[in-house]
């Protein structure tokens, strides 16, 4: 409504006497009360991109002087004309009752998008971490979260399995921005602000959703949870809601003349067929095994503690993923390459996906043994990939012999299925106080751990947010989580600890800014500090917290290149400096043109979305082929259309190959070469469906 009043404000300005007429409608209107949530549906957000240079048509706004520390000039201009010898611009007000324009340096302006501009977007990786292998990518983007998700419309329409987020709780503090002003607690607007901001975002995220199976989970505290709630249910008319109560610090948050708050709230939609997993106390569940290769770095080959009998070959088949022989141990001067595979078979080693050689943490002898009772065993062996080898610690077989632990069956490969004795699968509480979710000690904690010296506010606890996911993906090892509001990358992090834990390929999402803390935004300014300054942007949150956390994660290093100190606990206790066995790319969100798009003028930018779309994994085309063709892990691009043959033959020679991409503006040549496509393998044509989405669904 606060819309049509501006609406209204502008009549008025031209012709009062309509402008009263539409008044007094209005009011009429406004006072009849729908049933259910009403808000204010404000003028559409707009967000400010400091990093893209202006063409004629833009939308601006004048920056306030360097060293100014006051509020800017929030009016909206337009861009008529671009003096590039001047470095200048002349300006024209828009909305305004009279003309007014004025001319700007070019250094003084910013672009800004409204929410319901088309946008076509494009990304720029900004630096990747590889350890996984041929693992897909987790991906970290930089940018508006609500233009993120429209582009996300084009790469995943139907497709996430799960989305966590954990959006700004409206406390009236400076953690979150409407229109580039942060809203305090005085706005008389601050709950609709929130509700249209959240109701945005929340629409876009039901178009990537799968509908069959998916769910959706947000966390939230008092403040806005009764709307958050009736939100929910007007978007997601369709879906399962639950609401659970979760102690975050038993201690609780002392506040003057109120309780102390000791809880969050949880809010879970589920979709079709969605199921929530059942939890296991420790009897009656699974045994956890333990992985082979030894962990800890000191024990590295070659080393006075790592001995000289634990370097050894182990053959798994390619087919049924059965260890079939155990080599001898070699000698550390001895190349482990120079030893004959067996056919047929994984040579399996114990090396790091870094390369690092480490040890078995058993000796052959004893491996052996072990595998003559199937308390050794090979996961994730087929589909030629090369398998990870797990095996019951001495305790568990002890433990086997008196009675704790039960052999329930066998798996195909011959190894034990192993179960407590005792116990029976429950379904999880609604008030939900565990010691792992305490947002201080194993929130604040693990990022001290990880990234030293850098402070990030209210991080959730990791092992929560794990716990959240697993009773929704714990089923689904190729699962794509996506997180919208991801702050720290708690998210990102909670996934890369559930594919340690069963050996999945699970991909995370992670959508952040690179909002500045309010804090240091006025130290910044009087420095004469901007938005996209170098200086400015380095201290952002996806730059100076997410990105190096999720590289510390990976990688078990601080920045400064420190072993990360201290280890994991719970479901999964291991070192932290460990690291995971996984791949992360990082990128920043751009804003192209239809023109640029359509003239190939912007592929290396369009390219990732394509590789996205593909399911983010191996090799990416990042450059138009000059052979009028190219194949990746994953997809293919032809843009020649009279290679279309080769094409087609060096796809059928590539497994996993799951689109093709055709440019081509000729409908009829995109059909006859799609008929022609090896099966499963779906035709996408360029740039058609790029523009088509873009223009179709972004318009407000």
């Amino acid at each position: 409504m606060s819309r049509l009043t501006d609406l209204i404000a502008k009549a008025k300005a031209k012709d009062s006497a309509l402008g009263a007429e539409l008044d007094r409608e209005f009011k009429m209107l406004s006072s009849r009360l729908p049933f259910g949530l009403n808000f204010e549906r404000h003028s559409p957000e707009a967000v400010e991109l400091p990093l893209r240079p202006l063409r004629k048509g833009d939308k601006v706004r004048v920056l306030p002087e360097r060293g100014e520390t006051r509020k800017g000039d929030h009016r909206l201009w337009q861009v008529k004309a671009i003096h590039k010898a001047k470095k200048t611009a002349d300006l024209e007000l828009l909305g305004a009752a009279e003309i007014e324009t004025q001319t700007v340096a070019l250094d003084d302006l910013v672009l800004v998008a409204e929410f319901r501009d088309n946008i076509y977007p494009g990304l720029v990786s900004t630096g990747k971490v590889q350890r996984g292998g041929d693992k897909p990518c987790h991906t970290v983007i930089n940018g508006e979260n609500y233009h993120v998700l429209k582009a996300l419309t084009y790469t995943h329409r139907g497709g996430v399995d799960a989305i966590y987020i954990d959006p700004p709780y409206n406390s009236g503090a400076k953690d979150w921005k409407y229109n580039n002003d942060y809203v305090g607690d005085d706005d008389l607007y601050r709950h609709s602000k929130w509700l249209a901001m959240m109701e945005r975002r929340l629409l876009v995220a039901k178009e990537l959703l799968n509908p069959n199976d998916s769910v959706l989970i947000v966390t939230i505290d008092e403040k806005e949870y009764l709307r958050l709630g009736l939100l929910l249910e007007q978007v997601f008319p369709e879906g399962k809601i639950q609401m659970i109560s979760s102690i975050i610090n038993r201690k609780g948050i002392v506040r003057a003349n109120e309780f102390r708050r000791t809880n969050e709230f949880i809010y879970f939609v589920m979709f079709g067929a969605a199921r929530l997993s059942p939890s296991r106390s420790d009897t009656g569940a699974a045994v956890r095994w333990a992985s082979l290769r030894r962990t800890d770095i000191e024990s590295r080959r070659g080393t006075k503690k790592g001995g000289t009998s634990q370097f050894f070959p182990i053959y798994v088949n390619r087919a049924t993923a059965q260890i079939e022989a155990i080599g001898e141990p070699i000698p550390p001067d001895v190349d482990r390459n120079s030893v004959p595979d067996r056919q047929g078979c994984f040579t399996i080693w114990p090396v790091r996906p870094n390369g690092t050689e480490m040890n078995w943490g058993l000796t052959p002898k004893t491996v052996m043994a072990l595998l003559k009772d199937g308390y050794v065993k090979a996961v994730d062996g087929r589909a030629n990939k090369e398998p990870t080898l797990y095996y019951l610690t001495s305790g568990q077989v002890k433990d086997i012999a008196s009675g704790n632990l039960k052999v329930t069956g066998r798996e195909a490969s011959g190894a034990a299925i192993v179960e407590f004795e005792t116990g029976r699968a429950t379904m999880p509480a609604t008030q939900w106080d565990h010691e792992a979710h305490s947002a201080q000690e194993h929130g604040k904690s693990v990022i001290k751990a990880l990234i030293p010296g850098r402070a990030f506010d209210f991080p959730k606890s990791l092992y929560a947010v794990e716990d959240g996911l697993r009773f929704f993906v714990a089923n689904k090892p190729d699962a794509v989580i996506l997180d919208f509001f991801s702050g720290s990358g708690t998210t990102v992090h909670a996934v890369m600890r559930l594919n340690k834990q069963d050996g999945g390929s699970r991909q995370c999402i992670s959508v952040t800014n690179n909002e500045v803390a309010a804090e240091e935004q006025k130290a910044l300014r009087e420095q004469g500090l901007r938005p996209g300054d170098l200086e400015w942007d380095k201290w952002g949150i996806c730059d100076y917290i997410t990105k190096p956390r999720v590289a510390a994660a990976i990688t078990g290093n601080t920045p400064d290149g420190e072993p990360i100190k201290g280890d994991y606990k719970f479901t999964d206790e291991f070192p932290m400096s460990d690291g995971f066995e996984e791949n992360a790319e990082f990128f920043t969100l751009t804003y192209e043109t239809p023109v640029s798009v359509n003239y190939n003028l912007a592929f290396n930018r369009i390219a990732p979305l394509l590789w996205l779309r593909a399911g983010a994994r191996g090799s990416r085309i990042d450059k138009l082929p000059g052979d009028g063709w190219a194949v990746a892990d994953a997809y293919g691009l032809l843009n020649q259309v009279d290679a279309a043959t080769p094409f087609i033959k060096a796809l059928d020679k590539v497994d996993g190959i799951r689109i093709a991409y055709i440019v081509t503006d000729d409908d009829r040549r995109f059909q006859s070469i799609a008929k022609r496509l090896p099966d499963g393998v779906e035709p996408v044509r360029l740039y058609e469906s790029y523009l088509t989405n873009f223009s179709f669904t972004n318009g407000e």
